[in-house]
C-alpha cells in the first residue's frame, strides 16, 4: 500500500495556500486581503514560509497517514 497523505496534504495547502487565491498576507493596500489576485515578493515569502511551517507539521510532528 502507498501513503497517499505526503501528496495529498502538500497539494491542499498549495492550492489554499497560494497569493492571492483565498487570501494574501500582507496585500497590497491591506495587512491582509482576500481574493484580490495580486501579489507581491513579501505575501510569496510570508505564504512560503506558512505552507513549510504547516507541512512540516502535519507530516512530521503530527504523522498523518492516508493510505488509499
Amino acid at each position: 500500500m502507498h501513503d497517499w497523505a505526503g501528496p495529498l496534504t502538500a497539494a491542499a495547502l498549495f492550492a489554499f495556500l497560494s497569493p492571492g487565491m483565498v487570501f494574501q498576507m500582507p496585500g497590497k493596500n491591506r495587512p491582509f486581503d482576500f481574493m484580490s489576485m495580486k501579489i507581491s515578493v513579501a505575501s510569496i515569502f510570508v505564504h512560503t514560509v506558512i505552507y513549510g511551517l504547516l507541512l512540516v507539521l502535519f507530516l512530521v510532528v503530527l504523522n498523518i497517514h492516508l493510505y488509499v
